[in-house]
């Protein structure tokens, strides 16, 4: 009996031991992670509810996979190369992906998104002012902007044209270490809360951006044009406007006032034409 219970403390031991010195891998080092030359990168997609978006491949589809039930995608008639996509509801927020093989092996990911309408705005003509603000590159605002970790975030100006405004950003960094930049939000926000909730927030969504940044590299800078729909504060709101790193801590953040936005310069449409 003795030699059973030293056996079964023995055992116990070296269980417990294996436990503490396991790597918490599920398969004990009989799986490796997938290499970044092995990933195939998405594309991007952008989609409406009112209209239909079509995605041609190089030869038939064979199997489409849909992230969400916010869309719905077909082989277009008479065509068996030629996806037709479209959002199932109005403004879904969330970005969803749609996966495809085609007949000759190939396998394609598409990261997709609603494409926020423009209203009574031409595409071309919004994309024309925003490219317009972005090559003049002047700073026309001198008073907005913030500057943390050795990395500003300026609003470089504010314009107005038609039912939207475009605000002109600019990002330098004066670090050596590159600055990824994760998201950027555009908030209202009531001005004398100290702790804000998100039910006391209101998310405005930029409808195009010109030259989205997502990397800054050290000793370098870059310019974003955001185009959002029209609007006003309140005196007792703000509108924050937030950069956040990815992967690290040097989020940037700026505010402006209901009297800067009514001074917002316009738009001569003849010299962007």
């Amino acid at each position: 009996m003795k030699k059973i219970l030293m056996m079964f403390a023995l055992l116990t031991g070296f269980v417990a031991a294996h436990a503490q010195q396991s790597s918490g891998d599920y398969f004990e080092g009989l799986s490796r992670k997938i290499g970044f030359s092995q990933m195939i990168p998405p594309h991007g997609l952008e989609i409406t509810y009112d209209k239909t978006v079509h995605v041609i491949f190089p030869s038939s589809v064979k199997y489409v996979d849909l992230g969400s039930p916010n869309l719905i995608a077909g082989k277009a008639d008479g065509a068996e190369n030629v996806i037709r996509v479209k959002a199932t509801r109005k403004h879904f927020r969330n970005e969803t992906n749609m996966s495809v093989i085609t007949e000759d092996g190939n396998f394609y990911t598409f990261n997709v998104k609603y494409l926020q309408e423009l209203g009574n705005e031409s595409p071309r003509l919004v994309r024309l002012v925003m490219k317009s603000v972005h090559g003049q590159d002047k700073r026309r605002v001198k008073h907005i902007g913030c500057k943390r970790f050795g990395v500003q975030y300026l609003l470089k100006g504010l314009y107005a044209h038609g039912d939207l405004l475009y605000f002109h950003t600019e990002v330098r960094n004066s670090t050596h270490v590159p600055f990824d930049v994760d998201f950027v939000t555009f908030k209202i926000v009531d001005k004398k809360i100290v702790k804000r909730t998100a039910m006391q927030e209101q998310v405005i969504c930029p409808l195009r951006a010109f030259n989205y940044l997502t990397r800054v590299d050290g000793k370098k800078s870059g310019r974003t044009v955001f185009a959002l729909p029209k609007f006003t504060l309140p005196d007792d709101k703000k509108l924050v406007v937030e950069m956040y790193e990815k992967q690290g801590g040097r989020h940037q953040a700026f505010e402006i006032e209901n009297e800067d936005l009514v001074r917002a310069e316009t738009i001569n449409e003849l010299k962007v034409r």
